[in-house]
């Protein structure tokens, strides 16, 4: 053994068993321990080099749970924590009113879209939309061979769903903004107002935040998106639990990716109706920290009385997905492969008691 790569002290301790005589057993002894001592410690180093390290951490799809991301702010400017269930509770209530839900196939769906006269070559032209609230995926939309005609039967189903979530946030902004251009409120205003605050997790009341939060999110980028995390509505995400956008949750009903812990980690949130998962897409955009630059941009854009460009705000939802960039250039690709933007001036038609009854 070369001795000349221990210190003084480890030759004194040598020295030291030598002179009892006691041989080389000690030093094999010593140095059993110290490989045991270096196996057992090496990990504890890696993992503690890995925690403080500073590179970027994909945290993006965080959603509903809110509550276990109290690191970071989630105010527009300001670091308060959310309430989860003040976030949350209109979509809780709307995923519990029907739990019962019918799914009805494919040929029976384009049946009813024929005979409502529902089609997207009309809706691109006169930008009109009938009111067919479907509540859940048909199975057999992943046995359509035609990649077309799979295409544009997701998007018949899922373009409701979006319209008339905006349609919802575009009354609200609309009723905000009488309240904003009063000198004062009534109760009624100010108990809306209370109730808003906490939908969009603004402890601090603040109504310029508020503005900022309480917007539309693209038809086009909506649609991008739900086609891009459910694969054009096949996959098992989509099928299972109604999850048009892949949201994730740490403490909600949800369903476990395959290649994953069984005990720890992550779901995919769980929804009973398709509108449900809509409306929690459209809240995550609208008030998680991950997505403040979006909402930054697109209160820009409505500054310098612009559309809402689906092109420019994709920009920002670099984070939504772990690919980062080139997610975002998938996105991209899809609504412009499928002109996906025609919609984004589309109307939502009222509902009626005829096309209910089909239904």
């Amino acid at each position: 053994m070369n001795r000349k790569r221990f210190s003084a002290s480890n030759l004194k301790f040598f020295k030291f068993f030598d002179q009892r005589n006691l041989g080389s057993l000690p030093r094999i002894f010593l140095s059993s321990l110290m490989l045991i001592f270096f196996f057992y410690t090496f990990p504890i180093f890696l993992n503690y080099k890995k925690n403080n390290n500073f590179e970027y951490q994909n945290n993006s799809k965080t959603i509903l749970a809110y509550t276990l991301n109290k690191k970071k702010g989630i105010g527009e400017n300001e670091d308060q924590f959310l309430d989860e269930n003040d976030l949350l509770v209109d979509i809780f209530s709307l995923n519990d009113l029907e739990t019962d839900t019918i799914r009805l196939n494919a040929s029976t769906i384009n049946q009813l879209f024929e005979d409502t006269n529902y089609k997207l070559d009309d809706v691109r032209k006169n930008k009109l939309v009938k009111p067919v609230a479907l509540t859940l995926l048909p199975a057999e939309i992943k046995m359509i061979e035609s990649t077309k005609k799979r295409k544009e039967f997701f998007i018949q189903i899922v373009l409701p769903l979006i319209l008339k979530e905006n349609n919802n946030i575009r009354l609200d902004r609309k009723r905000l903004f009488d309240i904003i251009n009063k000198s004062s409120n009534t109760d009624v205003e100010k108990k809306w107002l209370n109730k808003k605050y906490k939908q969009y997790g603004i402890p601090s009341k603040d109504l310029s935040t508020l503005k900022i939060r309480m917007d539309e999110v693209p038809v086009s980028l909506a649609l991008a998106q739900a086609a891009k995390e459910t694969g054009w509505g096949t996959s098992r995400f989509a099928q299972e639990g109604n999850a048009l956008f892949g949201q994730w949750t740490w403490s909600g009903e949800g369903l476990k990716p395959k290649d994953s812990d069984k005990d720890t980690g992550h779901k995919v949130m769980k929804f009973n109706v398709l509108q449900a998962s809509v409306r929690a897409y459209q809240r995550n955009l609208n008030t998680h920290s991950t997505y403040r630059s979006f909402r930054k941009a697109r209160a820009s854009l409505r500054d310098q009385g612009k559309n809402l460009d689906s092109i420019i705000l994709s920009q920002f939802l670099d984070q939504y997905a772990e690919t980062g960039e080139k997610y975002v250039e998938v996105l991209q690709k899809i609504i412009k492969q499928n002109n996906l933007q025609d919609f984004d001036d589309a109307k939502l038609l009222p509902s009626s008691i005829e096309l209910e009854s089909l239904i």
